[in-house]
């Protein structure tokens, strides 16, 4: 008798391990497509050779989302396929998401600038797809060009400049010195800052704008000419607290910090920057994620790259707590107040319901620490406090749900 019981409880022990390493292996009860939509660009050579030269940044992120997705996914029967399709350089992503769309495929990560984006709304909504922005930061997509097919994830220049501005207000640092780039991205985040300025109370004090003139990026003697110009290019401004830099194409700002006539800090886009992730966020588990792109990718996660994982991780949240994977039902449930996703920032994220904008902490980092999270403690709000940072509902003309 003692003989079959141990032979009932190894047979039920085996009977156990098989169905426990099994499941990996059964057939999916669900299989979901995500597309990745990107166009090829030549590499942007960055300032310093300290810096890598990527030409795979974004849909690493994706990828490393879809590896994410799968570790859950292949224990509830739900399968995770990614789909890379990236247009030339003179390519229309329109006509490429027509084909996609006569595929089959309806959900797509969007790797793209906003007049590619505006491009393919009309599309997406007319076909019932739902785009996943994880690029263009335009405040024009969140308060007038609005489309029910399209979710933001990437951060609105509105949400960084906030983000800043109330750390910057919190240090009573209220004067500002605004210098913008002289590119058309550099006028519309220097104008985000005049709005965030405005809003918690700071003053810009002296505006001025750096013209490109283009030229070499780097130079063997570069930094003796810079050393020079940056103090008088910043000599005789105003009384300021903080020099503000709005500079998207990376021109001029990373020669400003120590470099300014007046011994002030500097940031915006040097110095203390506004950003969705950096590699210098170890808090709330993010070391864990870093460490696993790394390990995949070889390099380190940029902020495109979270964009891009954060939007297929948000795909994979919904459809495995609505376990349904069609458009229509992912939509109503991530605009619902059910959906959250975690994204190693310290609490979950959600949508917006009459943007769709991902509501969603700001970093502020310099390049070795993170400094301060916005937003911050003192600025409260009915709904949350993540709606401090960018467009509210009653700044928007957007009511989409």
């Amino acid at each position: 008798m003692r003989f079959d019981k141990a032979r009932h409880g190894a047979s039920a022990l085996c009977l156990l391990l098989l169905l426990v390493l099994g499941a990996p292996l059964r057939a999916a009860e669900l299989e979901v497509t995500i597309t990745y939509l990107g166009r090829k660009e030549p590499p942007r050579i960055p300032l310093s050779l300290v810096e890598p030269v990527l030409e795979d940044e974004g849909v690493k992120g994706a990828e490393q989302g879809i590896k994410d997705n799968q570790t859950t996914g292949r224990f509830i029967g739900h399968d995770y396929t990614l789909r890379e399709r990236i247009v030339p350089t003179d390519g229309d992503p329109a006509a490429e998401l027509r084909k996609a769309i006569e595929a089959g495929e309806r959900l797509f990560v969007v790797d793209l600038k906003a007049p590619d984006l505006l491009a393919l709304a009309p599309v997406a909504d007319e076909a019932g797809a739902l785009l996943f922005n994880a690029r263009a930061e335009d405040d024009v997509l969140r308060t007038k060009q609005c489309f029910k097919s399209t979710f933001h994830v990437a951060p609105s220049r509105a949400m960084k400049a906030d983000a800043l501005a109330q750390y910057l207000v919190w240090k009573r640092w209220q004067r500002w010195f605004l210098i913008e780039g002289s590119h058309p991205e550099d006028k519309l985040l220097a104008d985000a800052y005049r709005r965030a300025a405005k809003k918690f109370g700071a003053k810009i004090v002296e505006a001025r704008t750096y013209e490109d003139t283009g030229g070499a990026r780097r130079t063997d003697t570069g930094h003796v000419q810079v050393q020079s110009q940056m103090p008088v290019f910043t000599q005789g401004a105003s009384e300021y607290d903080v020099l503000i830099a709005a500079d998207e194409n990376d021109v001029f700002a990373e020669y400003l910090p120590y470099r300014t006539w007046d011994a002030r800090p500097v940031a915006g886009s040097a110095g203390l920057v506004p950003t969705a992730w950096s590699r210098v966020n170890e808090q709330w588990g993010g070391t864990q994620l870093q460490r696993r792109f790394e390990k995949f990718a070889g390099r380190p996660m940029t902020e495109r790259d979270f964009n891009a994982w954060l939007a297929v991780r948000g795909i994979g949240e919904a459809v495995t707590r609505s376990r349904n994977a069609e458009p229509k039902a992912l939509h109503d449930y991530m605009v619902s107040e059910s959906f959250e996703v975690g994204a190693f920032k310290g609490q979950g994220l959600s949508f917006r319901r009459w943007d769709q904008q991902m509501r969603q902490p700001i970093l502020l980092v310099t390049p070795r620490m993170l400094v301060s999270v916005s937003p911050q403690d003192q600025f409260l709000h009915q709904r949350t406090p993540l709606d401090t940072l960018g467009f509210d509902e009653p700044e928007s003309q957007c009511r989409l749900n």
